[in-house]
């Protein structure tokens, strides 16, 4: 056999190269009868039922394929697959497990090698090698079998043949949650010019390409002023900030010289405008925060957006009479913008994540999203498809019931999200009278007003580092009080809660560079970063404590706390900024403080910080990993991952105790304030106050105002009894759906 890693290279690449999904299997089998010289290569991969179908064979009948399915365990096939374990035999017929199966004809073969494939925990399937002669594999065979195995299960995984789902009709992709919802619809694909495959060229009319970059910016300017007035009424606070955020990096002078210094330094326009294009994305990428890494795909969006309007590429006008599923690698507002909004029913990205621009956008205007799909082959304009943001799923080509089955959904879920709208004016107030405040997350000036649409009481956790990422130096004090003071304003009033800068560690500043370090989410981030540098940290409380005035409304929120040091330091820079602002003669009072209750160890000093404090909130995302030690975004661990496990939801109790013995407020923001299940086990702890997506608000309040306090805490008791997430999570939902509240799960 050749090089064993040259060979696994090939072989995986090849297969992961193929189009459709029967494609991959035929592949595997094939490219692996070539490298070993082996008599029969076959696929085993296991159904809903556990059978071992027999997906794909290189040597057995051809008859056979896709029609022989094995009992679960029955077999050496089914032998590999309950043993999770290689089984490697000179004469397969002699073993007491041989089940022989006329239609494959295998009688002609002696030797059996079968490895399991096993993916996520769970055996997917079976891969097998025979020959005619009598011997066993050696070890190196069998390693080779073995390490092929565990590469393929990666790309198997999501093979949607792996699930039993039938080839052509009814294809399923599965990607992320984006935002909520059932779209039916057809395919406009959005695969336009892509920015990041220019390749540099030299320019050959300097002064001409400067002349060029001017006017490509005023003409994109005027698009996406177009692009705002062609939504019309269907625009909203967080779409027109999308608009916003566009037109601020155009007219952003570090961003336009960016690319003026390419075309000086002899590159051509488009190869200028990718190299800043791809800086000012790649800032945003390397961030640890989901939210900021997520917002590279915006910058991406409008260098799409100049590269194709430099090209003088066009918009596609859309049948008036056509439901169509926008479909791409990172579908834009421009994208979005030239679809009738009546036609529009769903989003489909390649690329991005539940927190990128696009998902943001289409929560605001109420469209079905999944995202980071990967990319898929073979599409066409006009195909039908079903976008499925509930459960994060793509079907390609539906059949006529499962077309119906959805459509089913599609209308009860807009009748849902009809009635819930009566409750935007209205309290989140369980039937038995405890009162719950809900908040909004935001972060961008295009994520600002979503919240008070849905009835938001305020603002629970507002990201400061967008200021300081766009920037080719730290801004100014007066700039940060205008980006602080739009957010104050829009919700004056209200308690806007301000994390002081959040970066460091793997979050680096492009004109501050940190040393790479091993262990970035253990490093140096957070409040300790902001500490170390305090003349940054001085310039954003006097800019905060300015935006804020005389009102009443800002607090201040510090991340990443572990020591009674970083909060004593803090206090000192704190009572000092005041002094100093004071003496300058502005007229100004002092803000609320609190801590972000994300690092184990703070929850234990909680009584040591109780009068240095003046609120508590739990970031539950990081809270959760760090006491889980495992990283959701990770997708060979994501699965593992659950904020409903019994070591999360013991330590959110020890906090809410610990608050309410030494009276501060405490509020939680992340993904479990507006999961269904935590939201009760939360409200049963004792959590009054909720911090979330703007999304996610009214189903919460649905949930709250349906919900007596005394049934949330009977199952928060029974929850404390259960020692799988799993099973608190089927003790929480069956009681809800008892109560007529099971679309909240759809």
């Amino acid at each position: 056999m050749k090089s064993v890693v040259h060979e696994l290279a090939r072989i995986v690449q090849t297969v992961a190269m193929a189009d459709l999904p029967i494609d991959q299997v035929n592949l595997i089998v094939e490219s692996i009868s070539e490298t070993m010289a082996v008599d029969v290569c076959s696929l085993y991969l296991a159904n809903e039922e556990r059978e071992m179908m027999l997906l794909a064979s290189h040597g057995l009948s051809a008859k056979a394929v896709r029609r022989v399915k094995l009992p679960p365990g029955k077999g050496l096939v089914g032998l590999v697959a309950s043993s999770r374990h290689p089984v490697n035999l000179a004469d397969g017929e002699s073993h007491p497990n041989y089940y022989y199966i006329a239609e494959t004809k295998e009688e002609r073969f002696h030797s059996f090698c079968g490895v399991p494939i096993v993916h996520a925990g769970k055996v997917i399937g079976v891969l097998v090698v025979q020959g005619r002669e009598i011997r066993q594999l050696s070890d190196e065979e069998q390693g080779f079998l073995v390490t092929l195995a565990a590469h393929l299960a990666l790309l198997l995984g999501n093979n949607p043949l792996a699930h039993g789902d039938t080839i052509g009709l009814n294809e399923r992709i599965s990607g992320v949650k984006g935002a909520p919802g059932i779209g039916i619809g057809h395919i406009k694909l959005s695969d336009h010019g892509e920015l990041y495959s220019v390749v540099d060229t030299a320019c050959e009319d300097i002064p001409g390409a400067l002349e060029d970059w001017l006017q490509l910016l005023e003409l994109v300017r005027n698009q996406i002023d177009h692009e705002r007035q062609a939504l019309g009424s269907e625009i909203t606070g967080s779409v027109a900030g999308i608009f916003g955020a566009y037109k601020m990096l155009l007219e952003d002078p570090t961003f336009v010289s960016y690319v003026e210094a390419g075309i000086r330094n002899g590159n051509w326009l488009p190869g200028a405008l990718r190299q800043a294009i791809q800086h000012f994305a790649e800032l945003f990428l390397a961030m640890d925060d989901p939210y900021l890494k997520a917002r590279h795909e915006d910058v991406h969006h409008l260098g799409n957006k100049l590269f194709n309007a430099w090209r003088g590429i066009k918009p596609v006008d859309i049948p008036s009479d056509t439901d169509i599923v926008l479909v791409g690698p990172a579908v834009s507002v421009s994208d979005i913008a030239s679809v009738p909004s009546e036609r529009l029913v769903g989003l489909v990205c390649f690329e991005g994540s539940g927190l990128s621009h696009t998902a943001v956008l289409a929560n605001a205007l109420g469209i079905p999203a999944v995202m980071g799909t990967g990319r898929i082959r073979r599409l066409v304009d006009n195909a039908s498809i079903i976008v499925d943001g509930n459960n994060g799923q793509v079907t390609l080509t539906p059949s006529e019931m499962v077309l119906a089955e959805y459509q089913k959904l599609a209308n009860d879920r807009r009748s849902l999200m009809k009635q819930l709208e009566r409750l935007r004016e209205l309290p989140a107030i369980t039937p038995d009278g405890t009162s719950v405040t809900l908040y909004t997350n935001t972060g961008l000036l295009a994520d600002i007003t979503p919240g008070l649409f849905s009835g938001s009481q305020g603002v629970g956790l507002y990201r400061t580092e967008i200021p300081f990422m766009v920037h080719d130096s730290f801004p100014s004090e007066e700039e940060q009080i205008g980006v602080y003071r739009q957010v104050l304003d829009a919700y004056k009033g209200k308690p806007v809660h301000m994390r002081t800068l959040d970066i460091g560690g793997d979050k680096p500043l492009p004109y501050f560079p940190v040393d790479n370090e091993e262990n970035p989410a253990l490093g140096w981030r957070g409040v300790r970063f902001t500490l170390d540098n305090s003349q940054l940290l001085m310039t954003q409380v006097r800019a905060m404590i300015r935006a804020a005035g005389t009102s009443e409304d800002l607090r201040i929120l510090l991340p990443m706390v572990s020591s009674t040091s970083e909060l004593d330091d803090f206090a000192e820079l704190f009572d000092d900024a005041m002094s100093q602002l004071e003496s300058e003669g502005y007229e100004i009072v002092r803000p609320k403080l609190g801590i972000m209750v994300e690092v184990p160890a703070a929850i234990s000093q909680i009584p040591f910080w109780a009068d240095k404090l003046d609120f508590l909130s739990i970031g539950s995302n990081d809270l959760s990993q760090y006491l889980l030690a495992l990283d959701r975004d990770n997708p060979r661990v994501s699965g593992r991952y659950d904020h409903v496990h019994p070591a999360v939801l013991m330590e959110i109790r020890r906090i809410v105790q610990l608050a309410s013995a030494h009276n501060l407020p405490v509020s939680i923001c992340g993904e479990m304030a507006s999961d269904p299940v935590a939201v009760v086990l939360l409200m049963g702890i004792g959590m009054r106050t909720l911090s979330m997506s703007a999304a996610k608000l009214p189903q919460v309040k649905w949930l709250i105002r349906s919900l007596p306090l005394t049934t949330a805490e009977k199952l928060t008791k029974q929850a404390f009894g259960c020692p799988y997430p799993a099973g608190i999570r089927k003790l929480v939902r069956d009681e809800l759906e008892s109560l007529g509240l099971q679309d909240l799960f759809s």
